[in-house]
């Protein structure tokens, strides 16, 4: 009961939210502009992911009171919503945010969970625990949260996508705390569950505001330490392949992505249109079809993950 009554509270309060941001981004003209290399045709609203923060944050705290998974959201978090805010800022002002600013503070936030200690431990398998020395713990957590604070913020491109697939891999891995009995990380999966599908209702086709890099680096976070927390902990060398697949969407656009990039000589930090949506609706697909294919790919490595679960549990 306190999981439907979590990601419900976090739900209304996220409906609630995001007109008021939307209004205040209206009115100081904090909003994405047109360019050659977005899709959408007229300025969206920003802020949509200081909603999403403030939502989940203060619903956790309500749920679960002031742990280290609560805290490790919060700090960390916020860390990515003052970043991201100054990088949606400039972008509304025609400007290109310079780009380590972002690295270094992706990279302290991606610290944050270790803080409270949140990280990839080691691997069981038949003969016991495989524990990691501890430079390789502190190195695969921190590559981890990094990345999934780049990948999701890489799929934002198309209305709905990000939010979307965030939604699917978010009860994904709840599902998956559920299985493995790890409750307080359940609670955190759901609420970005509640979040996400909130959001959903004014992010997508035609969209009527955007996370921003804010909301999207957040996100990312929040998957990844959900992540580390649950799935991750006490993995074997096959359920590893869990949070893989459950984040199988973004991780798989990046991969393709930065091959993309190397191959043709770019800078991996360089925006362009190489993403799998991108490619999508050069081959005629509409934004409606081709975020409706994207999550069909992110449902069925949804299910195969739980499936792999549920096989080995």
């Amino acid at each position: 009961m306190i999981y439907a009554g979590s990601a419900l509270i976090c739900f209304l309060m996220v409906v609630l939210l995001v007109p008021i941001s939307r209004r205040f981004a209206i009115q100081f003209g904090f909003v994405d502009r047109p360019s050659a290399r977005k899709i959408h045709r007229a300025p969206v609203p920003l802020m949509g992911g200081a909603a999403l923060y403030a939502g989940i944050v203060i619903t956790l705290y309500i749920f679960q009171g002031a742990t280290p998974l609560s805290l490790t959201i919060s700090l960390g978090g916020l860390m990515l919503i003052i970043i991201g805010l100054a990088d949606d800022a400039a972008k509304a002002g025609g400007k290109e945010f310079p780009v380590w600013p972002r690295v270094l503070v992706y990279l302290a936030a991606a610290v944050i969970p270790l803080l409270f200690g949140i990280r990839i431990e080691g691997l069981s398998s038949l003969n016991g625990m495989i524990i990691f020395p501890y430079w390789l713990a502190i190195v695969s957590s921190i590559v981890w949260v990094f990345a999934l604070i780049n990948m999701i913020n890489f799929i934002d491109g198309v209305d709905g996508l990000a939010s979307g697939v965030s939604t699917l891999s978010s009860l994904t891995l709840f599902v998956a705390a559920l299985l493995k009995h790890q409750y307080p990380t359940a609670l955190l999966a759901v609420i970005l569950v509640g979040a996400c599908a909130a959001f959903l209702i004014y992010n997508f086709y035609p969209a009527r505001i955007f996370m921003g890099d804010a909301g999207a680096a957040f996100l990312g976070y929040a998957l990844a330490v959900t992540a580390v927390d649950g799935a991750f902990k006490s993995a074997t060398l096959v359920t590893v392949a869990v949070p893989l697949l459950a984040l199988g969407v973004p991780i798989l656009d990046t991969a393709v992505v930065m091959l993309r990039r190397l191959i043709s000589g770019k800078g991996l930090h360089r925006a362009d249109k190489l993403h799998t949506h991108h490619v999508l609706m050069r081959w005629g697909l509409t934004q409606i079809q081709t975020v409706s294919f994207i999550y069909l790919v992110a449902a069925l490595f949804s299910l195969l993950s739980i499936l792999l679960l549920l096989a080995l549990s």
